[in-house]
């Protein structure tokens, strides 16, 4: 089925009402029903999909725009309608039973989740959710600074904090948060509207709060809220020492009596920023490279996506903010979106997002769309490993074996840095969503609570206190993917497992890491982290030990 315009819900409805009137006499019935749901969602999905990519590419223009929230407003609703009509069709056919119980199970299982939490008076709520959220981008997007005469977006200029004259970095640090903080009331209100309206949400479906329901909504079935406070608590006890001695060197290395806010990105040699590439193409070019000399097959894969147009990589004023790899489901070719500059970030971004790429490719051939809807926990282990397994081959990028080895330690310090950072964010939202009553000053102050909690003492934030009080508005999935993000520690944890797997049997754990990813989401988190080699697990003797290799590793590059 392919839906070439979709310009009004009259255009699609006559598709559901036939899904939802089809007369089902046998389980083989029930399956093609089945098959042929999936093949009208992946047509409206990606249609959806476009407008997003297109309305993220340019947040200046306002037909984009309109564009995407009249799918969301209009259409979306709609399509939410029906689904519960449908997914009760589906759980209580009579030959539900007589379908492959454990080829169906994560199906099913989501499937009654979202008909207890389906509530009718939430369809409007959560497409006002859906327009607000796109508010944020359009904030972020138009942030810019003016530095050397010309105007800059925050990723080009956030490229001067490496420089190695300290003047310049902190006039450049204070100019990039001097422009968010304008923005700082504003990004409040908005954020405000959204925890009402998602806090009323979890109240229409009787729901204790909105941490509760939402931990549903996104089927997380497989750990629970307190598995998330020994994740917070792990980190704490055995990066948090980690982090510190880094900062600790890095300062003494500096010769710095404080280390401010402005020090943390420049080399701890003073050397100038490592420069990877010098345009898209050349990323592109050296990206496939890369893959393919980990496998042929990886490689093709951008190759598709370069050749179809399904790359959109530099920054620019108007884009909106960050980066992803957004699946096609019709097409089966996925789109890469991000904000690349030149440097090591943008290399370390790319090959995530390939990982993604990857995970969509292999994952493509899965007979239902449900089953290549990975859950967060596995879409970001296949981009999370594919950063490190690619950097046993960044020789490609690098010319120089000492710029590679500063290139591979500071993609390492990253890893370990981001841990504290995910913690910090994921704590944050557990509060702020259990305790849907709070005022801006209450946030604030949390905030700068546990941001302190998991922040290295080796930090002086004097004379930025405002600007570190409101860094959590830096981070967009609190404001348009509410409690996606501790994914990326759980994805971050099994990549470097995987990673210490490929170290000592490369095409063992390869293998490995395709069969997990082949099975979308047709099995459970564990089952697939099993799959590849890996241990679902975030207890602190687990990520003390390795946290202990990352270390042992960087040791090697010094």
């Amino acid at each position: 089925m392919k839906i070439l315009q979709i310009n009004s819900w009259q255009d699609i409805e006559k598709y559901f009402i036939s899904l939802k009137d089809k007369e089902i006499k046998s389980s083989s019935d029930l399956e093609k029903w089945l098959q042929d749901r999936s093949e009208l969602e992946s047509v409206l999905e990606e249609n959806l999909a476009w407008r997003y990519i297109k309305m993220t590419c340019d947040t200046t223009d306002n037909e984009l725009s309109k564009s995407y929230e009249k799918f969301v407003t209009e259409i979306e609703p709609k399509i939410n309608e029906y689904s519960d009509i449908l997914n009760k069709k589906f759980i209580e056919s009579e030959f539900l039973n007589k379908l492959d119980q454990k080829k169906y199970f994560t199906l099913i299982r989501s499937k009654k989740k979202e008909i207890e939490i389906f509530r009718e008076k939430n369809i409007p709520i959560i497409a006002e959710l859906q327009t607000i959220e796109q508010e944020y981008g359009k904030i972020s997007g138009a942030m810019s600074v003016k530095y050397e005469g010309k105007e800059q977006t925050m990723q080009q200029a956030a490229n001067y904090l490496k420089n190695t004259n300290r003047e310049i970095r902190e006039e450049v640090y204070r100019l990039i948060n001097e422009r968010r903080i304008k923005d700082v009331e504003k990004l409040n209100s908005i954020f405000t509207k959204l925890v009402e309206k998602r806090n009323k949400i979890s109240e229409n479906a009787d729901y204790r709060d909105y941490r509760d329901y939402k931990f549903d909504a996104m089927g997380r079935f497989d750990y629970a809220p307190l598995d998330c406070f020994d994740f917070h608590k792990s980190i704490e006890n055995t990066v948090n020492p980690l982090v510190n001695e880094i900062l600790t060197e890095h300062k003494k290395k500096l010769k710095l009596d404080k280390l401010k806010p402005w020090d943390l990105a420049v080399d701890s040699n003073l050397k100038p920023p490592i420069k990877v590439f010098k345009s898209s193409e050349e990323l592109i070019e050296k990206t496939i490279k890369c893959f393919s000399e980990i496998r042929p097959k990886y490689g093709e894969f951008i190759s598709i996506m370069q050749k179809n147009g399904y790359l959109d990589l530099n920054s620019r004023k108007g884009k909106a903010p960050g980066g992803y790899n957004y699946p096609l489901y019709e097409s089966n070719i996925p789109f890469i979106f991000m904000n690349a500059t030149g440097n090591v970030r943008d290399l370390t971004t790319m090959v995530h997002e390939g990982g993604h790429a990857i995970h969509s490719f292999l994952a493509k051939d899965l007979q239902l769309v449900d089953f290549k809807s990975t859950p967060s926990e596995v879409a970001e282990l296949a981009s999370m490993s594919m950063e490190l397994i690619s950097m046993e081959h960044w020789d490609i990028f690098f010319d120089d074996k000492k710029e590679l080895q500063r290139a591979k330690y500071q993609q390492l310090e990253d890893v370990i840095k981001v841990l504290p950072w995910i913690a910090t964010v994921d704590k944050f939202q557990h509060w702020i969503y259990t305790n849907p009553t709070h005022s801006e000053r209450d946030r604030t102050d949390y905030w700068i609570k546990v941001a302190k909690q998991f922040s290295s003492k080796i930090i002086d934030w004097e004379t930025c206190e405002w600007y570190f009080a409101n860094s959590w508005q830096k981070q967009l999935h609190i404001f348009e993917v509410p409690f996606y993000y501790i994914e990326y520690g759980f994805a971050q944890l099994g990549a470097i497992a995987i990673w210490k797997n490929y170290k000592e049997n490369p095409e063992k754990t390869l293998n490995e890491y395709e069969n997990a990813l082949k099975l979308g989401y047709s099995k459970t988190i564990p089952e697939i982290y099993e799959t590849a080699g890996i241990k679902f697990d975030f207890s602190e003797k687990y990520i003390g030990e390795l946290m202990q290799f990352v270390k042992e590793e960087m040791d090697k590059l010094k």
